[in-house]
C-alpha cells in the first residue's frame, strides 16, 4: 500500500504558504511528489491543500496518508458529515474554509484512504521531511 506524508506551512501566519506531500519508498526513504504554493494563505489551509493533493495523487489506488493535522483528520472523519446534512452549516457561525473543506470531504469520501495521526516536530523522519519540504515550497522550490 503506498504511504503518504503531507504538511503545510504559511509564515507569517497568514502570509505566504506551501505544501508538500513526501511518498515513503520501499527502504522506508521519502521521496517529495507534490509540491504546492499560494501566495497568502494560512497554515490550516495549507495542511487541507496537501491532503487532498496527496489524495488525487493516488489516483483512486488505496493509501495512508499520515499528517500531524488532527484538525483535518476530525474535520473529515468527524465534523463535516454532520456540516454537509445540516446544508453546510454548523451552530455558532461559518464553518471556516469551507471551499476547501468541502472539496477535500467530497474526494476523501471517493476515496480508499487510511487517515494516519502523526505528532508534529518530535524527529519523526518523514514528517519532517514533509514540513521541510512545505517550507521550500512556500520559498518557491519546484520538483
Amino acid at each position: 500500500m503506498k504511504i503518504l506524508w503531507t504538511d503545510g506551512s504559511a509564515v507569517p501566519n497568514p502570509g505566504p504558504g506551501g505544501f508538500a506531500v513526501i511518498l515513503e519508498q520501499e527502504d522506508g526513504t521519502g521521496k517529495p511528489v507534490i509540491l504546492g504554493r499560494e501566495a497568502n494563505t494560512t497554515n490550516i489551509r495549507m495542511e487541507g491543500m496537501a491532503i487532498i493533493a496527496a489524495i488525487k495523487g493516488a489516483k483512486g489506488r488505496p493509501c495512508e496518508i499520515h499528517t500531524d493535522s488532527r484538525f483535518w483528520i476530525d474535520v473529515l472523519t468527524k465534523w463535516a458529515p454532520g456540516w454537509e446534512a445540516k446544508g453546510w452549516k454548523k451552530k455558532g457561525g461559518p464553518i471556516k474554509n469551507l471551499d476547501i473543506v468541502r472539496r477535500l470531504y467530497e474526494i476523501y469520501k471517493k476515496s480508499d484512504v487510511k487517515l494516519v495521526w502523526v505528532r508534529g516536530h518530535i524527529g519523526t523522519e518523514l514528517n519532517e521531511m514533509a514540513d521541510e519540504w512545505a517550507n521550500k515550497a512556500r520559498e518557491g522550490a519546484k520538483l
